[in-house]
């Protein structure tokens, strides 16, 4: 697989993000992740989506490493500070999950407390079935695991067209939109930051595609298995969904009715919150992340 690395040059000076970058090698790629807080420590995994990348959870991991945690937030391939792919090809949805998987395996992590939001849902569910002795709970945010079967929104289809055929693809501008709040010009740089040029953005573009909306497609089939070994998972479950987020309103209500370890549990719409629910409440999300944590 050929790749590009985002310089380090545009990663200079970004407010509110001078975490020590750390690697670690999957198939052969070079990973990016923020590692802080104390070795030993309880684990805490935040999983970004589309079109992000760590900086997302700038706020929440120091927030999170302060109550004496080790907050773990990687940047996917294709994005952040992780290797660019130069073939559309080599995006798959089966390839984003072996990636998490090495990455995680390769940390050795155990005992994980999973936060996952847009993309690192569709990643992360898939990961946590797959290596559920890993994980100790998990926490869904404005995420899903389609399986095909769902009604495809008009919006969703508009997006999926954009992504692939737009000469424009401001990525800052696009996650702006995905807010509640008003975007600072300094964060949407920040988040424009791992893309300098067109060849840069090829995952990003790719993402939407890689969304099963056909339950014939072999990925539609092994979400839907994935989730009927969820409705066994019985380990704390917690659904934090944003009230102003068009996407996914609504499916947190399915998690929370077929998978058992929802039961019980203190749920939340959170309110002035987009789809980008880590830029619009982000201290509301480490404090109920915490609660949940320590209650379980």
């Amino acid at each position: 697989m050929k790749y590009i690395r985002t310089p380090e040059k545009y990663f200079k000076n970004l407010k509110d993000y001078s975490f020590r970058p750390n690697y670690i090698d999957v198939d052969g790629l070079r990973m990016h992740y923020v590692d802080e807080g104390p070795k030993t420590a309880p684990i805490v995994l935040l999983l970004h989506g589309e079109p992000t990348w760590s900086y997302l959870y700038r706020f929440m991991i120091m927030d999170i490493q302060k109550a004496g945690f080790r907050v773990i937030a990687p940047d996917l391939i294709g994005f952040g500070k992780s290797d660019k792919l130069l073939s559309a090809e080599d995006y798959t949805y089966a390839n984003h999950i072996r990636w998490m998987t090495l990455f995680i395996v390769n940390l050795d992590l155990f005992e994980i407390s999973v936060f996952f939001q847009d993309w690192g849902s569709l990643i992360g569910l898939r990961v946590l079935v797959d290596e559920e002795d890993r994980f100790a709970r998990a926490i869904l945010s404005n995420g899903a695991l389609p399986s095909g079967r769902q009604r495809v929104s008009k919006a969703f289809k508009y997006w999926r067209a954009f992504a692939k055929y737009s000469p424009w693809f401001p990525i800052g501008r696009i996650v702006k939109m995905g807010c509640a709040r008003n975007l600072s010009s300094s964060a949407m740089d920040a988040y424009d930051a791992p893309f300098p040029q067109s060849k840069y953005k090829i995952g990003a573009r790719k993402f939407p595609r890689l969304v099963p909306i056909n339950p014939n497609d072999i990925e539609s089939k092994n979400n839907y298995e994935a989730f009927k070994k969820l409705t066994s998972w019985k380990k704390p479950f917690l659904t934090l969904f944003g009230d102003r987020d068009p996407i996914t309103r609504g499916a947190e209500k399915i998690f929370q009715k077929e998978i058992p370890g929802c039961k019980g549990q203190e749920h939340r719409i959170i309110k002035k919150a987009g789809h980008f629910i880590q830029e619009d409440q982000s201290e509301k999300l480490s404090e109920l992340i915490i609660e949940f944590i320590r209650k379980n």
